[in-house]
């Protein structure tokens, strides 16, 4: 190999990583703040590597060989895969927008590469459904069960989705693991049996580290969700709030969250179903009674088929384990974007 195909190579290389036009936006009055380090070990980033490699095994210096195919290439890039719903201000889903719609800010700076940007409606899903089992709901669980099987029936459609089954009270108890048979799924919500106490943010910090985080590294794009039916009170579990929202980030996992408090006033449960919501780009429905929970399904149905997807090569970036901040925001500020507010760099 000579030593200007090794300086073209290179050039080709730097330029492949050219900064975007329209990433150059003003930094906003307020930027979200970082995170603190998580208590557990950062092994869910959601960075990928990629590698280019020839058909041999060893230069030709070595083997006397002048063919260049013997030569081996190997590039490591840092991608993040972000995807997003954009809303009006009624929630309905806004189609058609391009790239140069919307900002972005990574940790605070323009990305150095957007790879690729899309409008998806029908990514494969994996959807967990994470239902509140305990004394407290005992009265609604009927109608929780009704609800959940029928939403499972609408939105696995494909053989490609794939869903699970959880229940909790004092501790988290898997009804049914990944698949996309319904008659199996539907067993798993009738299973489910109310009693005990609540460890609501135990069973969510379970839930992604162990059912949604080993899913978190597919080469073909997915829509992580976890839909979870609950009035939002805890009392049991040995996790903070903090803890399970983090795991969420971890495991690239969108939390719709869907209350059973239907009193007229919200309650602590209902602002931390918000907050868990928020966190991860997702949204909370409040249904006024135990007959429009139905509606609140619907519409996680709905927009589980309506996001676009962004992929993107951090600047600056760096192995740490450190939480990096997300701020999307479209330029049409008639609109809203949910997306997840950050997630942890691997840790080398």
């Amino acid at each position: 190999m000579s030593r200007q195909w090794i300086s073209a190579a290179v050039l080709a290389c730097t330029l492949g990583f050219s900064f975007p036009n329209w990433m150059v936006a003003q930094q906003p009055a307020t930027t979200p703040p970082p995170s603190a380090t998580p208590k557990t070990p950062a092994t869910g980033g959601q960075t990928g590597q990629s590698q280019t490699q020839g058909q041999g095994q060893a230069p030709a210096s070595q083997t006397g060989s002048s063919d260049d195919s013997a030569f081996k290439i190997v590039t490591s890039v840092n991608e993040v895969n972000l995807i997003f719903t954009v809303t009006d201000k009624h929630g309905r889903f806004i189609p058609n927008l391009k790239q140069s719609d919307f900002a972005l800010l990574d940790d605070q700076k323009a990305p150095a590469r957007i790879s690729s940007f899309t409008q998806q409606t029908n990514l494969p899903l994996r959807v967990g459904i994470v239902i509140d089992a305990s004394t407290s709901i005992r009265s609604r669980f009927q109608f929780e069960q009704q609800s959940a099987t029928e939403f499972l029936l609408g939105v696995v459609k494909s053989r490609s989705d794939r869903a699970f089954v959880m229940g909790f009270d004092s501790t988290p108890d898997v009804t049914q693991d990944w698949t996309n048979n319904l008659d199996a799924l539907q067993t798993g919500v009738n299973k489910l049996r109310p009693g005990g106490g609540t460890a609501l943010f135990d069973a969510v910090y379970t839930a992604c580290r162990d059912k949604l985080l080993d899913v978190s590294r597919g080469q073909e794009p997915v829509r992580r969700a976890m839909v979870l039916v609950s009035d939002g009170n805890d009392n049991q579990s040995r996790a903070y709030v903090d803890d399970a929202i983090k795991m969420c980030q971890r495991s690239e996992t969108i939390i719709y969250a869907i209350s059973t408090n239907w009193t007229p006033s919200r309650g602590k449960g209902d602002d931390v179903l918000q907050k868990m919501a928020e966190a991860t780009g997702g949204r909370a429905f409040f249904p006024p009674s135990v007959d429009e929970m139905a509606l609140g399904f619907s519409s996680i149905q709905e927009e589980l088929r309506s996001q676009y997807a962004l992929t993107y090569t951090p600047a600056d970036f760096k192995a740490d384990g450190a939480f990096r901040t997300i701020y999307l925001f479209a330029n049409d500020r008639r609109y809203q974007v949910r997306a997840r507010k950050g997630y942890f760099s691997p840790k080398q």
